[in-house]
């Protein structure tokens, strides 16, 4: 079994507020979910109206396909525009 990990900070530029954030959490959020089997969530950085600190997490049997589904989805938000890429790191985890 094959675990694959990502966290990412993004930064929102043109925001004043938590309630202008969480839209933007939930349209990722939605739309990750919606294009991808992998589990995401807000996991850092909550009380900060500027800053989004996500998990997204895949299992399988094969490391390349974990791999390159994490690479799409970070891909994926990215090309959203939504906010700026600040931070990524993926971890793969063999059980």
């Amino acid at each position: 079994m094959i675990i694959g990990a990502m966290s990412i900070e993004l930064f929102i530029h043109e925001n004043a507020s938590l309630k202008g954030k969480r839209k933007i959490v939930k349209s990722i959020i939605g739309k990750v979910k919606n294009r991808f089997n992998v589990a995401i969530a807000e996991v850092a950085y909550n009380d900060k109206w500027q800053r989004i600190g996500m998990g997204i997490s895949t299992i399988g049997n094969d490391r390349g396909h974990i791999d390159s589904t994490l690479n799409m989805v970070l891909n994926f938000i990215d090309s959203m525009y939504l906010a700026e890429l600040i931070d990524s790191r993926i971890e793969i985890i063999n059980i």
